[in-house]
């Protein structure tokens, strides 16, 4: 096991780091920048060093800022959190040359499961389903061509992309060229890489992925399903274990699926299998995660596995010493992202300075958060402000339960405004209710309350 860990984030996912290092045994070393000098996890680590000023790019995207904190404090292991470093393949391998464990997979499996284009590649060989679209990176013309066969709408998307960034769906045939140049010219932006290609969009989709564990001694296994179709802008709002209304059968063989994918990838340590499923229960391939992910905690909750624990072992070598016959999720969780938005200004952020936190209890009910009252949101950085998560013996408990959270949920602050209202909205919504929801709710709410 490894003597120091140094955390390379920030907010609640550095934190969260943090104290399951401390139950660990582990000493910790914070790194923050000028923006967030004060923040919670530079109070809670054994050590905190400052690598930059509040622009990322200078601070946690800085990877040798982030190396010669290591240096310095003797860590000899980094948690790259999710964001920022804990994709970068260029990062994995410059701790590897200094001599420092990163707790994520090499950076070779890394790379190739980054890049969308190797990723779709290597699933398909694997046996998993892919949706209709191109293989390999496509210029204009042959993407035209491609978009016209399989039919409207398609979306492109970004080869290097992730995160919901850098794609575009397209409805009509005629705004097919300015999204591809668009989108072409977004990917160089965000990623330095302008590839992109081309697949079906499914406008009435569940978003579903698997959460695996892998070691280095060639095991794996999955710990589940999440679904994660309420989303604003490709991006996730509330999640949820188990996926709720999937026919029978469906969740194991996505499970079944996802450990074959990332076997054959070769790959180690915590990770994401997305899919998209559709209306007749066909499920299809989007992309792995090769980190932890925002929305752990559901797994966490239903398993009573915690997945920051299994990263760190699973990178000092040890075993995982359980299979997928131990694994029996118990229950059910939901987890509600409280962001720093305007869900009616398009969900625009709102940096301020945080009055008032009064975080929910009670039973089966955590946050996951580093707010306190007086802090002051900096706009440089996502606009996360807490998870909510509960877990209750039933679907329709736990949501109960996080209404009941989100109703004691107390934050406020001068030009502040958050999802919470938002987040109770959708609860109450009958097809969330019913476990018939898409990724197309939100937008339908928001153009209902356009409408009105």
């Amino acid at each position: 096991m490894f003597d120091k860990l140094l955390i390379a984030n920030r907010g609640e996912i550095a934190l969260r780091v943090a104290r399951t290092c401390r139950e660990l045994g582990l000493r910790t070393v914070a790194v923050y920048s000028a923006a967030d000098r004060d923040s919670a996890v530079v109070d809670f680590a054994d050590e905190a060093v400052r690598i930059g000023p509040a622009a990322a790019k200078r601070s946690y995207l800085d990877a040798a800022a982030v190396l010669t904190a290591a240096e310095i404090t003797g860590a000899d292991a980094i948690h790259p959190g999710y964001g920022f470093l804990s994709e970068s393949p260029d990062f994995a391998d410059a701790c590897r040359a200094a001599g420092v464990r990163l707790i994520g997979p090499p950076a070779d499996v890394m790379a190739e499961l980054g890049d969308k284009q190797s990723a779709r590649t290597l699933m398909a060989k694997a046996g998993l389903p892919l949706l209709p679209g191109s293989l390999d990176a496509v210029e204009f013309d042959e993407a035209q061509t491609l978009a016209q066969r399989i039919g409207f709408p398609v979306i492109v998307k970004a080869v290097a992309g992730g995160g919901g960034r850098g794609m575009t769906v397209v409805h009509e045939a005629g705004d097919f060229p300015r999204a591809y140049r668009e989108t072409r010219a977004a990917a160089r932006m965000l990623f330095g890489d302008s590839r992109v290609y081309v697949e079906k969009y499914l406008e009435q989709a569940r978003h579903v992925e698997v959460q695996v564990l892998c070691d280095t001694h060639g095991a794996g296994i999955h710990l589940g399903e999440r679904d994660c179709s309420v989303q604003r802008r490709q991006q996730k709002l509330v999640e949820e274990s188990p996926a709720a209304g999937l026919p029978d059968g469906l969740a194991a063989r996505i499970g079944r699926s996802a450990v074959a994918g990332v076997l054959a990838a070769g790959y180690t340590g915590a990770g994401t299998v997305e899919f998209l499923v559709d209306a007749a229960g066909n499920y299809y391939f989007m992309e792995v995660n090769c980190r932890i992910q925002v929305e752990h905690p559901v797994t966490e909750m239903v398993t009573g596995i915690d997945l920051i624990a299994e990263q760190i072992r699973i990178a000092a070598g040890e075993p995982l010493g359980r299979s997928q016959d131990d694994i029996r999720p118990v229950g059910a969780s939901v987890e509600c992202r409280i962001n720093a938005e305007n869900p009616a200004a398009g969900f625009v952020p709102t940096p301020a300075v945080v009055s008032e936190f009064t975080p929910p209890g009670g039973p089966f009910t955590r946050v996951d958060s580093h707010l306190r009252a007086g802090y002051s949101i900096p706009p440089n950085y996502d606009s996360l402000l807490a998870k909510v998560v509960v877990w209750a013996p039933d679907r329709a408990a736990a949501i109960a339960r996080m209404r009941r959270a989100l109703g004691e949920f107390r934050i406020s602050g001068e030009r502040l405004c958050t999802t919470r209202e938002f987040l109770l909205e959708v609860l109450d919504r009958p097809e969330f209710r019913a476990g018939t929801h898409t990724t197309a709710l939100v937008g339908e709410m928001l153009g209902e309350a356009g409408a009105e």
